[in-house]
Order: C-alpha cells, then structure tokens, then sequence
C-alpha cells in the first residue's frame, strides 16, 4: 500500500492556502491589539431585555460607521469615543433598533444603561451555525431548519434521533442521518453528516458514528440543521450536512425541570396477501418503557452551572431486546471581574448504557419481532466527556475561542467486539466584526484519535485544519465565501492537505422576500471502521477494505423564503431546488469479498468506493408560530423532499469484482441504494389557554433499491427458513405513514401533564431490511418546573 495517498494538484495551493489563513488570522489578531479609536469620553452601560430583564449577549453598541462594541456575557459594554456629539445605535437580532442622542465632554466617563423590546413582525428565528454568529434565518445563504426544546419535549422523544426524524428532508436509518438523500445504510459506521453540540464533534473516534442517546435533550436552546456541503467551518464528515444541538446556559432566574414518563407497547398485527399475522409474543402482559429527564441552572454571582440527566429503561418490543442508560451532564462557566469579556469553563457528560441488540429479524411473519438466529449481542457501553474552554470577547466586539475535547466511547459486549476510542480535540477560533457588516471568523484545530478494539484492531488518526469565511451585510445583499485546508492521517499514511469552498448570496429583493443562491464543496476521509472493520451477525460477515479512499462532492442550490403574516401569528414559507454531486462515493455493499472457506462462501458486507453520484430534488418549509385568534395560538413545522439519487459512473474494480447488476441492487436500476424518493414531514400544535392539541405525520415513500441480496435466496440458507424481505416488500411497495397524536395540559407554570399516542394507526413497517419498527405505543407524560 502506498503510505500516501495523493491528490493531484491539491498538495500545493492547498499549503499555500493554509499559510494564507495563518498570515491573516496572525494580522487580524494584530488589529485587536493595537487598534484603538481615538477620543477621550468613554461611554458604558449594560443592555437588557426589556420583557424579562435578562441581560443580551452579543448587542451591537455604535456610533457612525467607526466606533463600535458588542455586549458580553453579562450584557456589558465599554465604548470608547471622541469629545462630541454621538447618535448611539443599539441592534440585536429579533429587537427592535434604538438609538440615543449624546454629547460627550472631554475625559467624561458616562453610563448608558438601556432595554430592548422584541420586534414583534418577526418570527425570530435566530442561527449561529451558519457563520458560526448570530444571524436571522431569513439572512443565511443555505437552507436550515431550527427546532425548539418545545416540539421535542411534546413528542415525548427519548433521545436526539427520535426528534431528528420531525425535521423536513431528514431521516435516520440505523442511527445513521440522512439529508436529502446524501446517506444510505453503512451498519452505523461512517457519517456525511457532521453532528455537534455546541459546536464541538459529536462522531465517534472509531466508528465516525452519532451516539445519539449521549446528547442531552433536557438542556436545549435550540438543535440547527444545515442541509448541504458545510465542510469549510465543520470539517470532513460534514460532506452532507451539519447537526448543531445547542445547549442553554442559566438565565438570571434559577430554573429546575423535570420530566417523568411511562409508556406502555400496544399489540401488534401485520396483514400480507391477506393473512393476518399475530406479532405481540409478549402475550398478554405488554412491554413498557419509562424514564425520567432533570435539568438545573442557576447564576452565582459570576459563576454560571447547569446540571441535567437522563435514564432510561426500556423492555423491548423485540424479543430478546432491552435497554436501560443512566447519563448526567454538567455545563460551568465563570466570568472574570478583573477581565471584562474573560470566561471559562469545562462541560461535562458520561453514560452507561446496558442491553440487548437486536439486527435482524427471523422472518417477515410471526418472526418480525423475534431475532435470527445468532444475531442477538449483550452489550455494556460507556461515552464520556470532558471540554475545557475559554472565550475572550474585547471592547471592540473582537471574539477569541479555545474550545477542547477529550471523548472517550468504551463498547464491550459478548461477541469479542469490545473496543476503545478516545478522540482528543482542540480548536482555536477568532472572530472579527466591522460594526455589524462584515464578520471575519477563521480557526486552526488538531484532532487525533486512539482506537484499541477486537473490532477494528489498533489504529491511530490525525486531523489537522486551517478555515477563513468572511460574511458580509450591505443594504439588501449578504454574501459569504469561505475556504479550508485539511489534513487526515490514519496510522502511518498521510493524505495530502486537500482544499475545500464555499460561497453563498441571500438577497432581500421585498419586504419579506429573500431570494439565495449557494455553492459549498465537500470532503470525506473515511472512518477506522470503514477501513479496518471484522466482524459477523450471525452467518453474516462484515468485511474490512483498507484501500478505501477519501469521497468528495459539492452541493449547490438556488432557494426563496417568503415571510408570511395573519395577524399576530408570523411564519415563513421555504422553496429551495438542489442538487448534490459525490466523487467517488462510499457505499456499504454486499458480494463476495471473502474465500470459499467463509460463512456465506465468503459473502458479505464491505465499505467501497462504488463511483460517481448525483442527487437532483426540491424542498419546501413552512414553518410558523403565534396567535391565530386571540387565545387560539398555531404552532407549526412543515416539509415535502422530493429527490433523485442516481449513480452516474461506476468504479471498475469494483465491478469486476461483483458485476453490475448485482451493485445496482434489488431493481436493476441506477437509483442508489436505501434511499428514499419522496418524504414529508408535518408537525403542528394548537394551543387554546392551558390545553393543547397535536399530531405529528412522518411518510417515507418506497425504499426502491435495495442490496439484491436481500431479496434473493441466498439468506434462506444461512438464516432457516429465510428472511422474507423480497416477500414482505412485494405486498408493502407504497411507502409509509405513521401519524402520532398528542394532547397536553398546563395546569399552572409549575405542572404539565400530556398524553401522546405513537403511531397511533398501528402501522407495522420495515425501517431498513429486516429492521420491524414498533407497534403503537401509549405514553404518559408529567413535568414539573420550579
């Protein structure tokens, strides 16, 4: 093997690149320091919201075009002018503007302390993923979508992964994210989604998987979803996308939440070519699930913590299956008096996870509930993690970031694939704002991984990266265009530093009109486990490919957000046309990669580099929330996807290896792999006074293709008497609904009781092959805040 793998072309510009990003990020930090206006007043205050008191984070503070500030954390801020007179803006996003009128004295020291009123004409929707600041959603260059604590509190949803599947253009297949069909079904191993919390890595250091039970539902602010290439500020894996979950920090009331539910599995039928089969083998005494979520946060002086937790026990609907988890977190931060714009902290979170995993059905019959043969596995898994920062915002609004990790996931289990991966992150971040027109934000990060596992073997990996993007509001246009080097390593064989960019324009052509056009490149290095993988379900091998290479693509796409408005209710509608291209694409396929000697006569499952890819589709969002009619509020989340995933060329080995028709799936066709065609997605609540009314519509259309494998006979012998999929796909080839209910009483602002009906038709469906997702379920759900 070649200890590194090139890039032609890419080597050279790319080193030039990355030293053009240092340079700048060295000269921009040289500004901070020695950049300071003229003048001898000094003008200083604090900025409040004027509804709740609370202090507002990030306010612009300006006079003209030169002087300015932003408040910190405590809503504080220092202005430095000339003798004069001074009209002083004040803006934050979703606030309405103010502006005050002053004549400062020379050598005078004046303090101007003022509140902010919301604007009430906007939805005030506010993201920061998009250029890692504060923007409204109508002003980003990209689509993005934004869920709020309150729709994923509702639904009841016990971990992030539930409340993923609610986002239009989303799905996930065996914890896998999917948007707009970038992803198809890789066994859990390998993500063109990046998944962070509080923009730190989320993916593991082994498998380059979601550990979505680890992310903490009880502590939100709010979770943003970037749909398209965003590998300029989010690195490798973000080739398809971004999934930001942000976390709350206390406000300067003490808050304490907390959450206890109970649900009950109801029975189960499933009728094919006119037999009805009975599912429930639980008989009479049904399976339940229940747990309990908490939360805390309060401000001491200048000392900020919040303190949540989950657990979790889950009998199973699947035979054989269970879980049980028990996880707690903790968010500090401190804010220096000594140093205004000074704050550290660490964040804290660990898990241990117990239970039972269930891969594949016995049958499509009376066995969709009860497991193969062999495929069951015992497993005990820990994730951890620890993340120092530190963040300096000066009196010129410039902002300075040191963000680190250490992550550590422990999986041990009784079929000798025990593993441990601790992934060690660091990454430092300047920001530069020009008044509130031009915001500069580069980094500098290093990331390595230690990977000891029966699973994969021992390995080591390496990440390094430089990024730059400059976003710029001038009248009617905001512009972005952004770049970014990376480095990968895995063991001894270094890629070269490949380049990546992006750039994107968002036009305010009407007074709720915004017209945008965008263009990111993508990259991809593959996981450990991609790469390094050995193991077997059952009969079932799973084979490694250590030849693997590095994908690539871009995304583009053309998009308008309309505001809309009846009465005091406030929302936006989202059109946007895209389209998607991957070079060299990884895809988790089966054929005969082992010897004559193997299970399966060495067929099985491996990671490859199958060729060249292209998704063409439309979207559109509505999204909304406020009062229809006095106390009658809508609150509303909606989307249809509609996509076409096609293969365009094929890699030569790997068809020599396993011929054409057999990659191109159960159809024979060109349409890639576990994807879907169609989805929708639709949420909306009305809520009159206490009560509260709900339902939420999630429909998949027909996963097309499928590996051929699964639909042949060849299954019949390793698993007797076979699978069933070809069987159960002939009579279920119209896609699937699942409708949820939901119905909630707020008794006062310390009690909430609710009930929610999960797949309230009780439709059984298959999520990926043999995969039987559950029957309706009846929860319970009681909440307390103080």
């Amino acid at each position: 093997m070649n200890p590194t793998r090139k890039y032609p072309g890419a080597a050279a510009p790319a080193v030039h690149y990355m030293r053009g990003i240092a340079f700048l990020l060295a000269f921009l930090f040289h500004l901070t320091i020695h950049a300071q206006p003229a003048g001898k007043a000094r003008l200083t205050g604090r900025i409040t919201d004027a509804a709740s008191g609370e202090a507002l984070t990030g306010a612009t503070v300006q006079s003209g075009g030169q002087y300015g500030t932003t408040t910190d954390l405590q809503g504080r801020y220092i202005l430095d002018l000339p003798p004069g007179e001074h009209t002083i803006s004040i803006r934050l996003i979703s606030f309405a503007e103010k502006q005050v009128q002053l004549k400062l004295e020379d050598g005078e020291n004046r303090t101007l302390d003022l509140a902010l009123s919301t604007s009430a004409q906007e939805l005030k929707l506010v993201v920061v993923s998009a250029g890692r600041f504060e923007q409204r959603i109508e002003d980003v260059t990209v689509s993005m979508e934004v869920i709020k604590p309150a729709i994923i509190e509702n639904n009841n949803s016990t971990s992030m992964e539930d409340a993923m599947q609610f986002i239009p253009g989303v799905n996930i297949v065996d914890g896998q994210a999917n948007i707009r069909g970038g992803s198809g079904w890789s066994y859990g191993a390998g993500s063109r989604v990046q998944v962070l919390c509080d923009d730190l890595p989320q993916l593991a250091a082994d498998a380059n998987d979601a550990k979505w039970s680890f992310l903490p539902v009880e502590n939100l602010e709010q979770v943003e979803v970037i749909k398209g290439a965003s590998s300029v500020l989010f690195g490798s894996s973000a080739l398809n996308g971004v999934i930001n979950i942000r976390t709350a920090y206390p406000k300067d009331t003490p808050i304490t939440k907390i959450n206890y539910f109970a649900a009950a599995y109801d029975k189960a039928k499933l009728s094919l070519d006119g037999i009805t089969y009975r599912l429930d083998w639980w008989g009479s005494a049904p399976r339940t699930y229940s747990g309990m979520n908490f939360f805390h946060s309060r401000k001491q002086g200048r000392f900020d913590l919040v303190v949540g937790g989950n657990m979790f026990y889950d009998e199973g609907y699947r035979q054989g299956e269970d879980e049980q988890r028990a996880r707690i977190n903790l968010n500090t931060r401190y804010r220096f008096a000594k140093i205004e714009g000074l704050s550290a902290g660490v964040n804290f979170n660990a898990m241990k996870t117990e239970g039972t995993l269930f891969f594949l059905w016995m049958n499509d019959s009376t066995g969709a509930y009860r497991p193969a043969p062999g495929t069951l596995s015992d497993y005990t898994t820990y994730r951890t993690n620890v993340d120092p920062f530190i963040t300096y915002v000066d009196t010129k609004g410039n902002s300075h970031k040191l963000r680190t990790r250490w992550f550590n996931t422990t999986n041990e289990n009784n079929t000798n694939q025990n593993s441990t991966a601790d992934l060690y992150y660091a990454e430092y971040q300047y920001q530069k704002r020009f008044s509130d027109q031009v915001t500069l934000t580069g980094g500098l990060l290093n990331s390595s991984s230690k990977v000891n596992s029966e699973l994969y073997g021992n390995h080591t990996a390496r990440q390094q990266a430089g990024y730059l993007q400059a976003d710029l509001k001038w009248k009617f246009i905001t512009l972005s265009l952004g770049g970014r080097v990376e480095q990968n390593r895995i063991n001894d064989e270094t890629d070269d530093w490949v380049p990546v960019y992006r750039s994107g324009i968002n036009l305010h052509v009407l007074k709720e009109t915004y017209l945008r056009a965008s263009y990111g490149q993508g990259y991809r290095y593959p996981s450990i486990a991609e790469r390094f993988v050995r193991t077997n379900v059952g009969a079932l091998i799973v084979y490694p490919n250590e030849d693997l290479t590095a994908e690539r693509g871009y995304s583009s796409e053309i998009g308008m957000k309309q505001g809309l408005k009846a009465g005091a209710w406030a929302g936006y509608l989202d059109l946007a046309v895209f389209q998607n291209n991957y070079d060299n694409m990884m895809e988790f396929c089966f054929a005969q990669w082992g010897t004559f000697t193997d299970p399966l006569a060495g067929n099985g499952f491996r990671s490859f580099n199958v060729g060249d890819t292209r998704i063409r589709g439309a979207e559109i969002t509505l999204v909304g929330a406020g009062a229809l009619y006095r106390d009658l509020r809508l609150n509303v989340l909606a989307g249809y996807t509609y996509m076409d995933p096609q293969q365009l060329t094929y890699d030569s080995l790997y068809i020599t290896k396993v011929g054409l028709e057999n990659y191109r799936g159960s159809d024979s066709s060109d349409f890639l792999k576990y994807r879907f065609k169609h989805l929708i997605r639709f949420d909306a609540e009305l809520v009159w006074k206490a009560y509260s009314l709900g339902a939420n519509v999630r429909y998949n259309s027909y996963m097309e293709n499928i590996d051929r494998i699964f639909v042949t006979g060849l299954f019949d012998f390793a698993f007797p008497p076979g699978l069933g999929i070809g069987h159960y796909r002939k009579f279920r080839d119209k896609g699937d609904t699942v409708v949820d209910l939901r119905a909630g009483w707020q008794a006062n602002k310390h009690f909430r009781a609710s009930v929610v009906v999960k797949n309230v038709f009780n439709y059984i469906y298959m999520a990926r092959p043999a995969d039987m997702q559950p029957p309706r379920v009846w929860v319970l759900q009681v909440g307390f805040q103080f």
